[in-house]
């Protein structure tokens, strides 16, 4: 099988539901930062392969079809668009590396796109002839005590693991900061006026205890806020790669596993653990880790599972203050992780959980 390397990454802004980017449809958000990372990948649009896009909340219609077709792709590339809740974005990379190491492919774009600001309302028949049943999320496993909001999942978890409020809030407040003293913009594709993330602010330990209870430890200041954006990464095979004359980054590896329904903040260990293995890699030979904080309580949790050192992980701030575009929250993940490696070499890891028990990791590496 072919080697696969990573020759761009780039995302647009990430804006909270409402915000800049809520009058843009799927694929205005994701066609310009499509477009961007072919360009920064050296390559034209009708070079390309395959699209394969996450998305959670567009309701059908293959959104990577709309967005390839808006970027100007021929229209022999179909697009997939892949529905594993908040792992797709990164799954999409894991999908896109297979379709090229496997030779069935020698250029895809991989990543994600989701506007919780358009997504539709959903409904169902109501199977006495009444009125259309409205409801907000649809289950995502068959039995419904194992199937918790995602909130009261990340608190379960806290209690289970003993991660204190307090302990919750401080991760929130070194996200902000960190987040608030990083330069992404050379990550970033500018939309709708828009050329930075949007939430992050001077969130401080006071400030933090007095946020609303969603439930129980889990507060609007420790848990991300539902929000719109786009990230797209440029795989190829080494042969394209050694014909542009660009080295990228190399994939690594990746893959998805489940795990307990309830306990979806947890999925990701089992993840890490066994793509480590796979690699023949200990936590200590990460140089730096993009780990999802849906919820504080969901990352401590995990950073502490795997095993990984909390200094190298989101050095740039993560989803708590940025924001949580659910179908392209991973892919975000992927692309601050390639930028991370890029500026400090070495082996990175990105990994996110997911409703339903699931976890997604994925290494890339300049060795």
């Amino acid at each position: 099988m072919t080697g696969v390397r990573i020759l761009s990454a780039l995302r647009s802004p990430v804006a909270p539901r409402g915000g800049a980017l809520s009058r843009l449809e799927l694929h205005e958000l994701g066609a310009p930062v499509l477009r961007a990372a072919i360009a920064a990948a050296g390559l034209a649009p009708d070079e390309v392969d395959e699209l394969v896009l996450g998305n959670a909340l567009g309701a059908g219609g293959n959104p990577a079809r709309l967005v390839a077709l808006a970027a100007g792709l021929p229209e022999r590339v179909a697009g997939l668009s892949i529905d594993r809740q908040c792992c797709g974005g990164l799954d999409a990379l894991v999908l896109g590396a297979a379709l090229i190491a496997s030779g069935q492919a020698e250029v895809v774009a991989a990543g994600g796109v989701e506007s919780y600001s358009r997504r539709p309302l959903r409904s169902r028949t109501d199977p006495e002839g009444g009125a259309p049943l409205p409801y907000d999320r649809p289950p995502f496993v068959p039995w419904s005590d194992l199937d918790p909001e995602m909130d009261a999942a990340a608190d379960a978890l806290a209690r289970e693991q003993g991660i204190s409020r307090d302990a919750q809030d401080r991760w929130a407040c070194e996200s902000h900061a960190k987040a608030r003293a990083a330069d992404l913009s050379p990550e970033i594709v500018p939309l709708a006026g828009l050329g930075h993330d949007a939430f992050a602010r001077a969130l401080t330990p006071r400030l933090a205890a007095r946020a609303p209870v969603v439930s129980g430890t889990i507060t609007a200041a420790n848990a991300a806020v539902a929000a719109d954006a786009a990230a797209v990464c440029i795989l190829v095979s080494d042969r394209v790669a050694a014909r542009l004359g660009r080295a990228g980054l190399r994939y690594a590896g990746g893959l998805t596993l489940g795990g307990r329904p309830d306990r979806p903040g947890l999925a990701p260990v089992a993840a890490i653990e066994a793509l480590l293995s796979r690699a023949g890699l200990a936590p200590g030979a990460l140089a730096v880790a993009e780990i999802m904080e849906a919820f504080a309580a969901q990352a401590i949790a995990c950073v502490t599972g795997a095993g990984l050192d909390p200094a190298i992980v989101n050095p740039g701030g993560g989803a708590l203050a940025r924001g949580h575009p659910i179908g392209a929250s991973g892919a975000i993940n992927a692309v601050r992780l390639y930028h991370e490696i890029n500026a400090r070499g070495g082996t990175g890891l990105a990994a996110i959980a997911a409703a339903g028990g699931l976890g997604t990791a994925l290494l890339m590496s300049d060795r």
